[in-house]
């Protein structure tokens, strides 16, 4: 009789399918706190479900074309929501992909400015090819392994630092000033309106919630947040900084924490295809296109790398030597998140730094990526509920998951300063210039030189001169453009 109990208890104890093929209590984690953290991640990414398409659609193309705020919403839930998933279960990490920032951002700015939309996302998806190509082949592996032990904290560091800045950004904690420094605190050196203050509340409830261990905390915030953003604006009547109409430089970042007279809308998935593979080669010539391809390619690359490093690192997935698991099959589906996203006019899918607030509430696995891809999934039916979040109760979680990776710089030994200039320049530049992929060539070339200039440059692989060249021409490729359109 005891040796059947014994034999149920040991049954019973079994990890399940699921565990065992997403390592969950190998990795210390439960299916619960999978699921959890894969909330979280989503609710801290959510806002790109209705920013995206606002930076999108508020330009137009050479033609005199834009994309359709209600299609890019769809595709923008329904490219991060599929590459996410793919990417939890091939990569089996907790990262969650959606459209890049400086991705869109560079595409509406700039890219459009010279070719047509159609065009635009067929360079995106030619980016995202070669991105695949080179995780395939093994030269995007071998590139991460070339970068120093101490530049791979630091890209860790940046980033953390630069999640903390994007997130006071969109709080209004930090904003821009009209002459005199960059940047300044709040309105005219004051923190002046309701939504910072909403900030403000959920940054310090979040950092106790957090320092207290509560479980779920980061999440629990940002709802009590949200809820007391929906109670302010139903008295105050704010509006938004962005109105095209009436802007409220006192107002909301992103959109107002309101109910929606609508709560579920189908999604219209009309811009699925609409991209041309030649039509950027045929109108601005084949040298100014390829210039584009190039500076695609290496946002998307170091972007990525930087990210998936930093995650990892959070994680508790890295190895010493800097690696992480599964790392070709990650590279890969990042890779086709460009494909995808270029293909469905979304932009460049990439692997999210917000998705660090789900690691911080316990997620270390690819099922809290699959989780949070399925709800980037619901969002497109739901995507008037979604909007209601403030941007700036986003925003306090991105400030405090910064912290926690800025931490990690204690790893580094600062005494070479070889070694320290190096790191440093790649940290600061990273929030300076708003950019990751410019903080890690920063840091690469001044690594390489310094060192070489110091007689050590044997200790320099030679991939990092490789990359470190190209980084050069990045940083260059302005002049370079008008100099071939001249």
């Amino acid at each position: 009789m005891a040796d059947n109990d014994q034999a149920v208890q040991t049954a019973s104890s079994r990890p399940g399918l699921l565990d065992k093929f997403f390592e969950i209590t190998h990795r210390g984690s439960t299916i619960k706190q999978e699921i959890r953290g894969g909330i979280v991640a989503f609710v801290a990414m959510a806002y790109i479900v209705v920013l995206n398409p606002l930076i999108l659609g508020g330009s137009q193309d050479i033609a005199g074309d834009s994309l359709d705020f209600a299609q890019l919403t769809a595709v923008t839930g329904l490219v991060a929501g599929v590459i996410t998933i793919l990417f939890g279960v091939v990569a089996r990490l907790p990262f969650g992909l959606a459209a890049g920032l400086g991705m869109n951002s560079f595409l509406a700015v700039s890219v459009v400015q010279e070719v047509t939309w159609a065009d635009a996302m067929g360079l995106v998806v030619i980016n995202g090819v070669i991105i695949v190509l080179l995780g395939a082949t093994g030269i995007r592996t071998a590139i991460f392994n070339a970068v120093p032990h101490a530049l791979k904290i630091a890209i860790t560091v940046g980033i953390g630092l630069f999640i903390a800045f994007i997130g006071f950004v969109n709080a209004g904690f930090v904003t821009r000033t009209p002459a005199g420094p960059p940047v300044q605190l709040g309105q005219d050196g004051s923190i002046g309106s309701l939504p910072t203050l909403v900030f403000v509340f959920a940054l310090v409830l979040i950092g106790i919630l957090v320092a207290r261990r509560i479980p779920g905390g980061i999440l629990i915030g940002i709802i009590v947040a949200t809820i007391a953003a929906i109670i302010i604006q139903a008295f105050a009547k704010l509006g938004t900084v962005g109105d095209p109409v009436n802007p409220d430089p006192l107002g909301w970042n992103l959109s107002a924490p309101e109910f929606p007279k609508q709560v579920i809308a189908l999604p219209d998935f009309g811009l699925i295809g609409a991209f041309d593979l030649v039509g950027g080669f045929q109108h601005i010539g084949v040298l100014a296109a390829t210039m584009l391809v190039f500076t695609l390619v290496f946002t998307n690359f170091f972007d990525a790398m930087g990210s998936m490093t930093g995650l990892a690192r959070s994680a508790g997935l890295q190895t010493e030597d800097g690696m992480f698991p599964r790392i070709r099959g990650a590279f890969i589906v990042e890779g086709l998140g460009a494909v995808f996203g270029g293909g469905a006019s979304a932009s460049s899918n990439t692997v999210f730094v917000d998705s660090a607030a789900g690691i911080a509430e316990g997620a270390r696995t690819g099922l809290a990526a699959c989780i949070t891809g399925v709800l980037f999934l619901l969002s497109m039916f739901f995507s008037p509920l979604i909007a209601v979040i403030p941007m700036e109760a986003g925003a306090a979680a991105l400030v405090v998951v910064g912290a926690m990776m800025v931490t990690q710089i204690r790893e580094i030994d600062m005494t070479d300063f070889r070694t320290s200039l190096p790191v440093f320049l790649t940290m600061v530049t990273m929030p300076l210039t708003y950019s990751i992929a410019n903080g890690i060539g920063v840091g690469f070339i001044s690594w390489a030189l310094i060192h070489a200039m110091s007689n050590r440059a044997r200790q320099v692989h030679w991939l990092l001169w490789v990359v470190s060249a190209g980084f050069v021409l990045y940083f260059v490729r302005g002049p370079i453009s008008a100099i071939l359109g001249a």
